[in-house]
């Protein structure tokens, strides 16, 4: 079947569950619940696909919250998965879109999973929880979720359109420090001070600044300095957080920042140690035959394109893209000023504007997932693609 033929068919099918899956938007938006607590929306997605006779895994991958929809025998040669992202942010609810942006998946998957046979390929349907806090995409590549899939899509909404987003790696490590109390006026010699240890560590990571590439960041904060001014303070705490956009260049950032703690305890006479606080994100991979398909899509909805070369930030996506070809292009939604994490952009999730985006942003997807998968050497070239990546 020729690529005109199967968007035709997209279209029809969007049409169809357009309604449903615009309600199933207007109630997770209305009753957001944060990361790692979306147990009714969970539920609720599970029943919506339930009844398209798709067969759930609920829970799924070892999380509550989490599920896999699998339409069919699913025996065919190819696979594809559709991410439904659903956590909501802590006091401004769905400011990230997530309601809208899962339900776009959803509605993709509806779209195409009558094209099973004709593209050779299975579509699955995958609940991927508090990506905002904890990053379960992380946790499910680990355990090998992906790697059966020949390509992995979402949308994530934005105030801008972008096919390829440039996604910044992110490490975030606590590191405590350890000194030895003492009365801060009557003996202070008798005490090591941590928070020193603290300090000298930040204003060491601010000197080697300096010495890395442009694109690096460091975020620090100290969570805890002690415990009242007159006991010299045995214990202190720096958050820190590292950025930067290259997967193995993160690693070695954060082997220079461990030299930095060690030169602050040797220096204060302290000790030190890390722990590593929620996963770490990692960039996004390229796969250029998967970018052009979704380029053309692009052109083809008359969508055009703004700043595609800023950083959009960090997300659990970019660790999937290194177990299979990953994609995960922005949809704006709303005005050029309506920026994710506020609660203007949480308002438009409410508006006759999630109704449009939901539209084109499913056929975002289901458009991509037909022109790669009813074409033998598009598929062959975007695992190429990936193998060299």
């Amino acid at each position: 079947m020729k690529y005109e033929q199967l968007t035709a068919i997209i279209d029809e099918k969007i049409a169809e569950s357009l309604e449903e899956v615009a309600q199933y938007n207007t109630i997770t938006a209305e009753h957001p619940e944060i990361s790692g607590q979306e147990f009714e929306t969970a539920r609720r997605i599970v029943k919506l696909l339930t009844g398209h006779q798709y067969t759930i895994e609920f829970p799924f991958a070892g999380i509550d919250t989490a599920f896999r929809a699998v339409f069919g025998p699913n025996t065919h040669r190819h696979k594809v998965a559709f991410l439904v992202e659903y956590d909501a942010l802590p006091e401004i609810g769905h400011g990230c879109g997530h309601s809208l942006s899962g339900a776009i998946s959803i509605l993709a998957g509806l779209a195409v999973k009558d094209l099973q046979e004709q593209l050779d390929t299975d579509f699955h349907i995958i609940g991927t929880p508090d990506e905002e806090v904890e990053g379960q995409k992380c946790h499910m590549a680990v355990q090998g979720v992906f790697d059966q899939y020949d390509m992995v899509i979402m949308i994530h909404l934005n105030h801008r359109n972008i096919v390829e987003p440039v996604l910044q790696c992110c490490l975030i490590r606590d590191y405590h420090f350890y000194g030895k109390a003492a009365h801060a006026s009557a003996a202070p010699w008798e005490g090591y001070n941590a928070l020193n240890a603290a300090q000298l560590f930040l204003h060491a990571i601010d000197m080697l600044r300096q010495h890395t590439t442009a694109d690096a960041q460091f975020h620090g904060i100290i969570s805890h300095g002690g415990d009242f001014p007159n006991i010299v303070p045995e214990h202190a705490t720096v958050k820190q957080m590292i950025r930067a956009l290259d997967k193995d260049y993160v690693q070695y950032l954060d082997g220079f920042l461990d030299d930095c703690a060690s030169g602050a305890a040797k220096a204060t006479r302290t000790t030190w140690k890390k722990e590593k606080c929620g996963e770490d994100f990692y960039n996004l991979k390229v796969n250029e035959t998967g970018v052009s398909a979704i380029q053309e899509v692009f052109d083809e909805l008359g969508l055009a394109q703004r700043d595609a070369s800023a950083i959009f930030g960090s997300s659990d996506i970019g660790n999937v893209s290194f177990y299979c070809p990953t994609f995960q292009p922005c949809l704006k939604i709303g005005d050029d000023e309506t920026v994710l994490h506020s609660r203007e952009f949480e308002q438009l999730m409410h508006t006759d504007k999630a109704v449009s985006a939901l539209t084109q942003g499913a056929k975002i997807l289901a458009y991509t997932a037909a022109k790669i998968f009813c074409d033998e050497e598009k598929i062959a070239a975007m695992q190429r693609d990936f193998l060299k990546g």
